[in-house]
């Protein structure tokens, strides 16, 4: 993991915090939520607080994350916006902070230039133990204050002002005032400068969760459902109507086209649909190349082009299949047949435009592994897990090409990726994205059989 560190591709944009004054307020906030502290002078946290270096200090790298169900997190400045979550638990749990963060930025900037705001991700379930608890989960809401508890000494303070205003006799109760001058000097002038941290809820209808080896739940959808990486016969009784895993992959593209979810990565015939679709052929190239033992180290787009020939034998149907799809996009060759059974066939879908494309852009991923630039802008969980594993001929190459390919321009590569142009008029029933089952939904289901 060494060269994806030094090259800024894992623990990026963690926010430095190496002041003593930060140092002390980090602690304070820390012992309040958790009852320890750390013995480092200097340290990186993450959008949580979390810090890999104290996680690995206290032995402990779920110390914000107990269980890892109901996350606490520690807000030093307002720059933890742009920071990763680390070792996320749930899909949702960074959006949710980043809008906490963004929705009361000026409170918290005020907060943060005099304390360490500490608070916590709270949900009624505290353990998964079986995988049904997970669909206990139904809202997040937050609760958050500064250590020294300002928000809620302001909440007292702004009761004591309006019973002052509407109670007659409050003019004459010295005891009132009293108390009203002394929470004042701890939060200042609420009525010019409010210090409100309004509460917050966020439904959790779809997410994905890393327990049970990874989970997606989809409720907020038409057809319900949730798949999993792992054999769902493991998973027992869910409460919910179909249940799926990795290897039921009829079964997924049913799902995804009955709820109108994904739409076909290449829609028109361009260089720019060609172009997304022959770096996913170079991608599995590096696969088989490094498999191979060749040195992958600064290797270019015709450098793999070379490789492919030399090793054209060994390409894999992946790698087929998507050029059979380049062939339509630019040299206007027939539109290729590839079913949800042919391995090629997730490699060619992303999320259509709906609110919970990132979520599907995520599972899309992990259905097609050997896309390794997908795999890190929508998993990054799933990716480092995969990279531990690789040749280091591949590493070298997917490091160099992320470095050099994405970093430079993280924006217009996901928009060229992912981005939601007028689709097109394309054949009717002939792609893979517009197969139609052909059972009878209402009878057994729109998943055919398959049940829990």
């Amino acid at each position: 993991m060494k060269l994806l560190i030094e090259k800024g591709l894992m623990f990026g944009n963690l926010i430095r915090v190496d002041s003593p004054v930060l140092v002390d307020r980090y602690n304070r906030a820390l012992m309040s939520l958790t009852g320890k502290s750390t013995e480092l002078t200097d340290f990186h946290i993450d959008i949580s607080g979390y810090s890999p270096e104290i996680g690995d200090e206290l032995e402990d790298a779920l110390y914000l994350n107990h269980a890892g169900m109901n996350r606490q997190f520690i807000l030093l400045t307002t720059d933890q916006k742009h920071a990763p979550l680390l070792d996320a638990t749930f899909s949702n749990s960074r959006g949710i902070l980043r809008q906490f963060i963004e929705t009361n930025e000026n409170e918290l900037f005020a907060l943060t230039a005099q304390d360490a705001v500490a608070g916590e991700l709270v949900n009624t379930v505290y353990r998964a133990d079986e995988p049904a608890h997970l669909f206990e989960i139904r809202k997040v809401s937050i609760e958050a204050d500064t250590t020294g508890g300002t928000v809620r000494t302001a909440k007292k303070l702004r009761a004591m002002i309006n019973q002052f205003k509407t109670e007659p006799e409050a003019w004459f109760d010295d005891v009132l005032i009293g108390k009203m001058i002394g929470l004042a000097k701890d939060t200042g002038d609420v009525t010019r400068n409010p210090v409100i941290l309004p509460e917050m809820s966020f439904d959790q209808s779809n997410f994905w969760t890393s327990h049970f080896g990874g989970l997606y739940i989809f409720r907020g959808v038409e057809h319900p459902a949730a798949i999993s990486a792992a054999d769902r016969h493991q998973l027992g009784q869910l409460p919910i109507p179909y249940v799926m895993d990795f290897g039921d992959r009829a079964a997924i593209a049913k799902f995804f086209e009955l709820n109108k979810l994904v739409e076909p990565v290449a829609r028109t015939r361009d260089a720019d649909s060609a172009a997304i679709l022959h770096q996913k052929m170079d991608f599995i190239v590096a696969e088989v190349a490094a498999g191979m033992g060749e040195n992958l180290k600064g290797a270019t787009r015709r450098d793999l082009r070379r490789l492919g020939r030399r090793y054209a034998q060994q390409l894999p149907a992946e790698w087929q299949g998507l050029a059979a799809l380049a062939r339509w996009a630019e040299e206007n060759g027939p539109w290729p047949r590839i079913s949800s059974d042919h391995p090629a066939y997730f490699y060619t879908l992303r999320a259509s435009n709906h609110p919970d494309a990132d979520l599907v852009n995520m599972m899309l991923s992990e259905l097609s592994p050997l896309d390794i630039r997908q795999l890190f802008i929508c998993h990054k969980q799933a990716f480092y897990a995969a990279y531990a594993d690789w040749p280091e001929a591949k590493q070298a190459y997917v490091a160099d090409f992320l470095d050099r390919e994405y970093q430079v321009d993280k924006a217009g590569t996901r928009e060229a990726l992912f981005g939601h142009d007028e689709p097109m008029d394309e054949p009717q029933n002939t792609g893979p994205w517009r197969n139609r089952t052909e059972i009878l939904i209402d009878r057994v289901g729109p998943w055919g059989a398959l049940r829990r």
